[in-house]
């Protein structure tokens, strides 16, 4: 293990919104290296593909311009991935009790499956809060606005990929 504090962010980022910014911006600050993990193997069915959700995250994080963040897609158990990049913290935000409920529950998953790895829960700040990629996505694909969920950037793509299909 290494004296810097490497922590995790996992998740579809199915398209990366609002929110999942908030909980970025803030893990950064608190630890020398943030990884957001992107999955490549869930049970949901991405709109984007792998590539195109890392670089879509990738153009965010270096237009906030935070340094300490890089973007690895990841396939399998994360604990495993977690022990790969030599970290012991995963990142979980929280909207809501209800993700609350669901989260506390896998950090004791991911705690069996590994003792050393912890969980650190941040609940989003009161602007962003309600915002998932799910209600994101439909809002898009009824051609609502959701200029204050995502990026323009995202916002754009999504666009683009509900005209496309």
């Amino acid at each position: 293990m290494t004296d810097k504090k490497i922590a995790i962010y996992p998740g579809t980022f199915d398209p990366i919104t609002l929110g999942h910014l908030d909980i970025i911006k803030r893990s950064a600050a608190l630890f020398d290296k943030l990884i957001i993990a992107v999955a490549t193997d869930t049970l949901k069915k991405p709109l984007f593909s792998v590539e195109d959700r890392v670089s879509m995250i990738r153009y965010e994080i270096e237009d906030c311009k935070i340094k300490n963040v890089i973007i690895k897609p990841f396939k399998g158990l994360l604990v495993k991935f977690v022990k790969t990049e030599n970290a012991n913290i995963i990142i979980r935000g929280l909207r809501a009790v209800a993700d609350f409920e669901y989260e506390f529950q896998m950090s004791f998953v991911n705690r069996t499956l590994d003792t050393d790895i912890e969980t650190v829960f941040l609940p989003a700040t009161e602007n962003v809060h309600f915002i998932s990629s799910t209600f994101v996505k439909e809002i898009t694909r009824l051609n609502g606005d959701t200029k204050n969920l995502v990026t323009s950037n995202v916002k754009k793509l999504l666009i683009k990929k509900f005209d496309d299909a």
